[in-house]
């Protein structure tokens, strides 16, 4: 099959023929009609320190159609549409039994182990071709543990099904699942690309009187706009605390740090009121940065802190529930996919994400 493969850190995306094993266990194939391009796969081909070495297969925003499963999948039959997530979720570990398949304990066990399942699920030449996020989606058919999959309605669009294992998932999962959002609650998003988007509409959904957008780039202002933000800083060409204070009179009850830095962390404990919440989200550049805390300005504002994964979801849960959304018009997808893409443009896409009027990028033609 082809697939886009990274031989070198740095080197870019090249697409060649490689070899898919057939389905063992618990393993679904499917035939993938869409992925994404997300930052977190750029800076993994990137590292020369990544747990994917190279040759490897990344991207994990995908959606397709089932063609074939292994022998004790239970979940899928050929012709079921799903959407792929990087969670990998044993199902049987303490976190998965209380509904936090994030935390697994046991991701490992969604993994093919070559010498119990022969094979492994890719190659080249005969030797082993890393999966990423054991998914792969930059190619033309994934081979995936059923629990990183979720089946979708056939009717949901496959670009826009695509995002919801990750950009949606982790920008709306943040606003309701973790910080629970209710109405009359204000709220600031710092960094309004995709997954910021999402925090912004889910926040608005959810009622939140306030939803400050903050951002660099005013295009990707307006657009955070029309994804439910009542109000707009431009964090390049103002003072971006003062003025979300003053505009929430005093700060906000949630703060979402969705770029990921020391900065923006700073600046989403600062503007938050006392006994706000912050969720890093984010994490810029794989994230190299160190936030200093003030103990004694921590304690007694009694403000919290919290680094999120994947907006705290549930798969099977909550992507269900955004795809119903969207079909009854009440989440908007399809203003996020900016481009479509044939897999041998990867590169070309990733430089087209540096656009700001650009939200997201997906492949299509594989």
């Amino acid at each position: 099959m082809k697939a886009a493969v990274v031989d070198t850190p740095g080197g870019g995306f090249t697409v060649q023929d490689i070899d898919i094993a057939e389905p063992a266990g618990r393993e679904v194939l499917v035939e993938v009609r869409a992925a994404g391009l997300c930052h977190t796969d750029l800076t993994l081909a990137g590292q020369s320190t990544s747990p994917y070495p190279p040759p490897v297969v990344l991207g994990h925003e995908i959606a397709g159609v089932v063609i074939a499963v292994g022998p004790h999948a239970t979940e899928f039959t050929a012709g079921d549409h799903v959407v792929g997530c990087l969670v990998q979720w044993c199902g049987t570990c303490p976190a998965c039994r209380d509904d936090r398949p994030y935390q697994c304990h046991r991701p490992g066990a969604t993994l093919r182990d070559p010498g119990r399942d022969g094979l492994p699920r890719l190659s080249r030449d005969g030797h082993r071709v890393t999966q990423g996020m054991g998914l792969g989606g930059f190619a033309q058919r994934a081979l995936v543990h059923e629990n990183q999959l979720t089946a979708v309605p056939r009717s949901l669009p496959a670009a826009s099904a695509a995002l919801l294992g990750c950009a949606v998932l982790t920008g709306a999962g943040s606003a309701l699942n973790a910080a629970r959002i209710r109405e009359g609650d204000t709220v600031a998003v710092i960094g309004a690309g995709g997954v910021g988007l999402n925090t912004i509409a889910a926040a608005e959904r959810a009622g939140a009187s306030r939803v400050v957008a903050v951002d660099v780039h005013d295009v990707r202002l307006r657009r955070a706009r029309a994804f439910g933000a009542t109000d707009v800083v431009n964090s390049a060409t103002t003072d971006v605390v003062t003025a979300v204070r003053d505009l929430t009179g005093g700060g906000v009850r949630h703060a979402f740090d969705v770029v990921g830095t020391a900065a923006t962390a700073d600046r989403a404990l600062r503007m938050t009121a006392s006994g706000g919440d912050v969720y890093v989200v984010g994490l810029a550049g794989g994230g190299t940065g160190e936030l200093s805390l003030s103990l004694p300005r921590l304690l007694l504002q009694q403000k919290r802190i919290q680094g999120l994964i994947m907006g705290s979801a549930t798969p099977r849960r909550d992507i269900p529930h955004y795809a119903e959304l969207y079909l009854r018009g009440r989440m908007n997808l399809d203003d996020l996919v900016s481009r479509r893409i044939a897999l041998d443009e990867i590169d070309a896409g990733y430089a087209a994400l540096r656009d700001p009027e650009v939200a997201r990028v997906v492949v299509t033609s594989f």
